[in-house]
């Protein structure tokens, strides 16, 4: 239809026709519908890890952690792959309880070591996952104000899942693929709740135990079982008015470990202060494990270390595989729901009907 401006009546006007939609201010933005990213092969996975390639390291370890059967087999390729390449490394477990100042440490620590020592370095950070909603903040790499920015490093954070309190196969593996990737310097920081300790102590060549001074009775921070683990301790935020309470902490320490016997590495497990905040005593505390690693490669116990890990960690899978056989079977999760009616009912103990499940099961 004729605008009635455009008549002989208002000759000199006339309507103009509109823009229906205005152009992209950015020429780079792609307005149509984004493209899925393409699936990677096992020998693209496994080239971009030899080459470096963080981003192909970084979707491999994602892969690992899918519980995907599909991507389950993809990823025991690629780990399989790696395998002739891993192994030359320093291992670092390290532990303590939370507010110890695990994350702020591994920054200084970070930076030091790669200043002093070159190479590359990956921080493998647990972070604990909600048993409520299952998730996790994942927030230890915005700790990691240094390290996350450096070159050098690889920052991969990553929810436990309730399994041993943080750490577990799935770590054990991408230190492998770390490792493949170059990186020959392996931090892993554990949540600090218990059982993850003795993960993390079969999985690293140094484990070290982070305590603080200052809170109550030093001696309820001496439990025989960590303590028994630890190759070495550090007591951490020594600095300030906190100076004497660290040397009184570490002295206690270094007592209670004379009551001790020696552990089969033959090393003597020292006692440091140090302070992760201003970086005071970093050094001393470097210096004091790679004497540690060159004294464990001399006398052997090195390798003797890391050939029982990989027996352990042997039967740790086959201990996983069968339980994941035996709950994810529909038969037995039928079975299962009639004994918690029967257990809740007071019908029969647990016991009882735990070994009803377990005899279906063994039988069939």
């Amino acid at each position: 239809m004729e605008h009635p401006e455009n008549s002989s009546e208002y000759k000199g006007l006339s309507v103009q026709t509109g823009t229906l939609s205005p152009g992209s201010v950015n020429p780079y933005l792609n307005l149509s519908r984004p493209r899925r990213r393409r699936e990677l092969t096992v020998d693209e996975y496994v080239e971009g890890i030899l080459q470096g390639d963080v981003t192909v390291l970084s979707r491999a370890v994602t892969l690992l952690e899918s519980t995907r059967r599909e991507h389950e087999e993809m990823a025991q390729s690629v780990i399989e792959r790696c395998l002739p390449y891993a192994g030359k490394s320093i291992r670092v477990g390290i532990s303590g309880v939370p507010g110890a100042g695990k994350s702020t440490s591994i920054d200084e620590f970070g930076i030091h070591v790669l200043s002093q020592y070159g190479g590359k370095l990956a921080v493998l950070a647990i972070d604990p996952t909600s048993e409520r909603s299952k998730g996790s903040i994942l927030g230890d790499k915005t700790r990691m104000e240094k390290l996350s920015v450096h070159p050098k490093s690889f920052i991969r954070p990553s929810p436990s899942s309730g399994s041993l309190g943080g750490v577990a196969r799935k770590t054990r593996e991408t230190i492998i693929l770390c490792e493949a990737a170059g990186y020959d310097k392996i931090f892993v920081e554990t949540v600090g709740v218990g059982q993850s300790e003795t993960a993390c102590h079969s999985m690293v060549d140094f484990f070290l135990l982070i305590q603080v001074a200052g809170t109550g009775d030093e001696l309820q921070g001496i439990k025989r079982g960590i303590m028994e683990m630890a190759d070495g301790i550090a007591i951490n935020k020594c600095d300030g008015d906190n100076v004497e309470r660290c040397k009184i902490a570490a002295s206690y320490y270094r007592n209670a470990l004379h009551l001790f016997p020696l552990p089969p590495s033959g090393w003597a497990p020292r006692v440091t202060t140090y302070s992760g905040f201003y970086g005071l005593g970093i050094k001393e505390l470097w210096d004091s494990i790679y004497e540690y690693v060159d004294f464990v490669k001399r006398n052997g116990y090195f390798e003797q270390r890391r050939r029982e890990q990989n027996r352990y960690w042997m039967y740790e899978t086959i201990e996983e595989q069968l339980r994941s056989h035996f709950f994810n079977r529909p038969d037995i999760e039928a079975r299962l729901q009639g004994a918690e009616k029967s257990v809740a009912l007071a019908q029969k103990t647990s016991f009882v009907a735990a070994q009803e499940v377990l005899d279906y099961y063994f039988k069939s």
